[in-house]
């Protein structure tokens, strides 16, 4: 998406398995400026891998060499809050830079190694014919589309470059496709830390005040950051 008036580009991209596959989330989102860039690119985890260890050492396990690859070329970006942290994954790049052909080059490598290996995983993975893990899936799923339509940082961006209105619509039935099909549960049914005393959603980005200013896995892939409980 490109508004030619304020030279501000925004790809918003996540490519999702079926219920039957419980793969990663393709997740890119870049948002960038004649000055800067604001970058994410990972390969979302569809299940909690702070406690489910298997599906962590199931799909990143050989992984982490391209994560480290390029969180050389792409430095962490800064503070990220435990909200946002616990839909990422070990590979995760999130990182800001000024705009310039070397980091762009760099970004479009990122892009289509992230994209290949998503599609690798795809190749060999083996589709579920447990009912009640598909349902589970799917719900992992809508959980996850609830939130990015709710409280994906590029919200803003989007209603300033095409009003709150259109923003709305390409938000659910666009980007995010799916979150009014997919599942019945609302936002605050997943996630009820943000509902206000007026039962509405309270709009802050982060409800528990922590955020790590620097990337909280090491060269192993494991989490070093204080492990924030959210219930």
């Amino acid at each position: 998406m490109r508004n030619e008036n304020c030279a501000r580009n925004v790809l918003d991209f996540a490519a999702f398995p079926k219920p039957e596959f419980d793969l990663p989330i393709f997740c890119a989102n870049f948002f960038t400026t004649a000055k800067m860039n604001i970058i994410v690119l990972d390969l979302n985890p569809l299940h909690d891998i702070m406690d489910q260890e298997d599906y962590k050492e199931k799909y990143y396990k050989d992984l982490i060499t391209l994560g480290l690859k390029y969180s050389k070329l792409l430095p962490w970006g800064g503070k990220l809050t435990s909200e946002s942290l616990r839909f990422f994954s070990p590979i995760v790049i999130w990182t800001r830079f000024s705009s310039s052909p070397h980091n762009h080059s760099v970004l479009f490598s990122a892009f289509k190694d992230y994209y290949q290996a998503w599609l690798g995983l795809m190749d060999r993975s083996e589709g579920e014919t447990d009912a009640s893990q598909i349902a589970c899936n799917c719900e992992a799923q809508h959980r996850y589309l609830t939130w990015r339509s709710e409280k994906d940082p590029g919200h803003g961006v989007l209603k300033r470059l095409i009003g709150e209105d259109l923003a709305k619509d390409v938000i659910t039935k666009f980007l995010f496709n799916g979150v009014n099909e997919l599942g019945n549960k609302t936002f605050l049914d997943y996630f009820p830390e943000y509902r206000c005393e007026d039962g509405k959603v309270n709009e802050k980005r982060s409800m528990i005040g922590k955020s790590f200013e620097n990337r909280p896995w090491n060269a192993r892939g494991e989490f070093i950051g204080d492990r924030v409980e959210i219930v």
